[in-house]
């Protein structure tokens, strides 16, 4: 069965792309820690992120530095932090959340509640950075 991720890669789960190449996704976290909090994806299914070839994780971190920047130029933040968890979804992906403090990026703690038009909005913001 294929996971979350490569339904949305498919087009078959909808999601709020803010960036894409042959390789790579990009997407709006629906629960997000902070406004801007992005997932990026290979397009390739593997559930461990250190199982990825060499190749895709060599690819994974200029894909992710282009988005992580452009969400900086969008959304208001000291920096844009990046972690690994893989707990969540069985399919490789890492987090770009923007932050000013450590506490931005504790899992922990309550996510926002964004409704679909401030997330298209979000995302739309995203792209055109």
């Amino acid at each position: 069965m294929p996971s979350l991720f490569t339904r949305i890669i498919r087009g078959e789960v909808p999601c709020h792309k803010v960036g894409e190449d042959g390789s790579f996704l990009a997407f709006l976290d629906i629960n997000p820690l902070r406004e801007g909090h992005t997932l990026v994806v290979p397009k390739i299914e593997v559930d461990n992120f250190f199982d990825l070839p060499m190749e895709v994780l060599q690819g994974i971190m200029p894909f992710a530095q282009e988005v992580a920047q452009r969400i900086a130029r969008a959304v208001p933040c000291d920096r844009v932090g990046i972690c690994v968890i893989g707990l969540e979804v069985p399919h490789a992906h890492v987090h770009l959340i923007p932050i000013d403090t450590m506490s931005d990026m504790d899992f922990g703690r309550p996510k926002l509640k964004l409704s679909q038009d401030q997330l298209a909005t979000i995302a739309e913001r995203i792209r055109k950075a």
